[in-house]
């Protein structure tokens, strides 16, 4: 495509996404931050946390495809000028998060004997559900939070979310050192401490966006929170519809790496700790590609809504193009540094750190061979959900990332003997063959005419 032609869509594409990115690379700075400082506080502290992080993130992801759905669902209404779609998809995306955050809370409770039955070690896996039972409050309040990102990113408030977002990444630091260390008079709690801290940051983020989206003059038409209260079950199973394929096929690409970290743990805690480390670097960069893909799908809902597919297509060329020149960069990085970026992790004066980095720095070289299928896969997944095509995509989430990622991973590490890096193998092959298939998907439907069919049978 003219590169000329694709300038406009590429600059809007910018626009939108640097927000969305700042925002998930402020969150993602929170999981930063409670990682380095409780690295700081001890190895079997950080190796809890490994786990229990990982836990957590994954019964979240499987509630926020309700958030990413609304997304493109209110782009879509906005498009088509329905005020009244924009509040009935956002109300119901609301109710669904809260109920979501509710049944995954027994699961958290008795997290320790889930961890134990899956071969950890029972002592991390105390600490980790130490950390759990105390973040059980924070999984509807960060899922309510998502949904109001969605709604003020669609209504083209991105750069708010972003702004509220950062500013819980000093508090964050703040009580970690009090919670974790014992400092200005806090109790000395390690992982547990991080967890308080955690919870409350999340409760002032979702305060903040909360009354900056009903304060914002331009969305009081929506009238947001009016009969909050009542149900509206055709919206309610319309984003449950859309959003429930959405979050199973995100677990499923974050279960290929949970059961990376569960099948770590079977190999030793020195592993798992530089297996934690070099998996929350590469989350760090693929933060730029998620907002990306959140842009995508807002862009290519937008698109969809009006029925302009030859939009359509400059909206997904130019995501790719910002995508893969960005994985090009990070590769770089993580190939000629990846010595100084683990060291960030760790306490020098900590006898365990030297073994960790030498597995970390080994791991990292693996990290930069996926980014490019990384990016992609989340992409095209962006790409498809703006064109509320997410069940299929779903099937072909299982496929790459469990059919493919944790069998290779396995396989490789423990039948083949390559030990940590077997696994990365297999998280290499998992999202090649997903960003594969992801690409066949959305670009056999433009080519044979299957969103158009999609809106006629709509």
């Amino acid at each position: 495509m003219n590169l000329a032609r694709l300038r406009p869509e590429l600059i809007a594409t910018m626009a939108l996404g640097l927000p969305m990115i700042g925002s998930h690379v402020a969150r993602m700075a929170i999981g930063v931050t409670d990682t380095v400082m409780v690295g700081w506080y001890g190895v079997e502290a950080l190796a809890a946390l490994v786990l229990a992080s990982s836990l957590f993130m994954l019964l979240f992801l499987l509630g926020g495809g309700y958030s990413i759905g609304g997304s493109g669902l209110i782009a879509g209404a906005r498009a088509r000028g329905d005020d009244v779609e924009v509040r009935r998809v956002t109300r119901m995306a609301l109710w669904l998060s809260i109920l979501h955050g509710l049944i995954m809370a027994p699961l958290m409770w008795w997290s320790g004997k889930i961890l134990i039955l899956l071969g950890q070690d029972p002592q991390l896996s105390i600490l980790a559900q130490d950390y759990l039972r105390i973040m059980m409050p924070a999984m509807p309040l960060v899922l309510a939070g998502m949904v109001i990102n969605s709604y003020l990113s669609a209504l083209g408030r991105p750069n708010a979310v972003m702004w509220i977002t950062l500013a819980g990444v000093p508090l964050n630091v703040l009580l970690n050192w009090m919670f974790i260390f014992g400092n200005l008079g806090a109790p000395d709690l390690g992982v547990a401490g991080s967890a308080i801290a955690s919870l409350t940051v999340n409760a002032v983020q979702l305060a903040g966006l909360l009354a900056y989206a009903l304060w914002l003059p331009e969305a009081r038409r929506y009238r947001l929170m009016q009969r909050f209260w009542r149900p509206d079950w055709p919206f309610f199973f319309s984003v449950l519809r859309l959003g429930l394929p959405i979050g199973l096929a995100v677990v499923a690409e974050v279960a290929l790496f949970a059961g990376s970290n569960v099948m770590m743990g079977w190999i030793g805690t020195t592993e798992l700790a530089a297996h934690g480390i070099a998996l929350q670097i590469t989350s760090i960069a693929f933060m730029v590609h998620l907002g990306l893909s959140n842009a995508a799908t807002i862009r290519a809902g937008e698109a969809f809504g009006r029925r302009d597919f030859d939009a359509l297509r400059r909206v997904a060329a130019a995501v790719i193009l910002l995508s893969l020149t960005f994985a090009a960069v990070v590769i770089v990085i993580f190939v000629l540094w990846p010595e100084s970026l683990v060291r960030l992790y760790l306490d020098e004066a900590n006898p365990a750190s030297g073994a960790i980095l030498t597995v970390a720095v080994g791991l990292m070289i693996w990290a930069a061979m996926f980014q490019i299928a990384d990016a992609m896969q989340v992409i095209l997944q962006g790409l498809l959900r703006g064109v509320q095509d997410t069940r299929v995509p779903l099937y072909l989430a299982f496929v790459g990332y469990w059919a493919v990622g944790l069998t290779t991973s396995y396989l490789c590490a423990f039948t083949f003997g390559m030990g940590a890096p077997g696994l990365w193998v297999g998280l290499l092959a998992g999202l090649t063959v997903a960003a594969g298939l992801m690409y066949w998907r959305f670009y056999h439907g433009l080519a044979r005419g299957g969103w158009t069919r999609q809106v006629a049978a709509g």
